[in-house]
């Protein structure tokens, strides 16, 4: 559903990607994981058409995403870690012009929009213009925009921004039930017991570069480790420490 194919990213002397190779198959949630600076929202930005590779290729449910960009919009719902909406116009505004861009018919169009608007608590503030929206009530929008076509890939950048209890209960069981048979979900995340309980493979980004893929139960086995966190922060202090040892001079 997901491939990324010796993915490369610089800016000038600076590295953002080096060589990403990475799939996630139809049924699987994958956590992307890493550091600040990592790559993670690089990764993302790439996949979703926002930011051209220096080198290698993207794939989303087939399709080139550089080659056939409009093909590939049509096949995900994308989440990003903040969300930017038209504040002029309300929720249902915002859901319809959504539904019209993917050519759902208008009965089948108001009926999602009904459920979506219910998932996330938001049908009483359905005629409310956005721009009175919380940060965290924009979140639960963006959300609902993006399940609104019923992409096959779902693609979220850090999923719990802003969000409350409720609204992070519902986007946990969401990530977690999304990806089935001819679906899958790519999510990045700093909330490691997010990933844990959640994802069928975990994916670790450093400085660019995929330093450990599978699933977490084989993630704690191979390094001897109770949980993620141990694992996340073992590899990536043991990078920084050598890169202290023997630093890059074109960092």
């Amino acid at each position: 559903m997901v491939r990324f194919q010796e993915v490369k990213k610089r800016y000038g002397r600076f590295t953002a990607l080096e060589g990403l190779t990475l799939s996630v198959a139809p049924g699987e949630a994958l956590a992307l994981l890493g550091p600040n600076g990592a790559g993670k929202t690089t990764a993302i930005r790439i996949l979703t058409g926002q930011l051209a590779p220096s080198a290698g290729r993207v794939f989303l449910d087939g399709v080139d995403v550089w080659r056939e960009p409009v093909r590939a919009k049509a096949r995900f719902g994308y989440v990003p870690d903040r969300p930017y909406l038209y504040g002029k116009l309300t929720a249902v505004e915002l859901l319809r012009f959504v539904a019209g861009l993917y050519r759902i018919p208008r009965r089948e169009a108001e009926r999602r929009i009904e459920e979506e608007l219910a998932r996330f608590r938001l049908t009483r503030y359905a005629s409310a213009l956005i721009e009175t929206y919380s940060h965290g009530m924009r979140q639960k929008l963006t959300f609902a925009a993006a399940l609104l076509p019923q992409p096959p890939v779902l693609i979220v950048d850090e999923p719990m921004v802003g969000l409350d209890p409720v609204a992070a209960r519902t986007v946990r069981e969401l990530l977690g039930s999304y990806a089935r048979p001819g679906r899958a979900v790519l999510f990045s995340t700093h909330q490691l017991e997010l990933a844990e309980s959640v994802a069928d493979r975990v994916a670790l980004l450093h400085r660019g570069r995929l330093v450990l893929l599978g699933t977490p139960e084989e993630v704690r086995r191979a390094h001897d480790s109770r949980n993620l966190e141990e694992v996340f922060l073992r590899l990536t202090e043991d990078a920084a420490d050598a890169r202290a040892q023997d630093p890059d001079p074109l960092a």
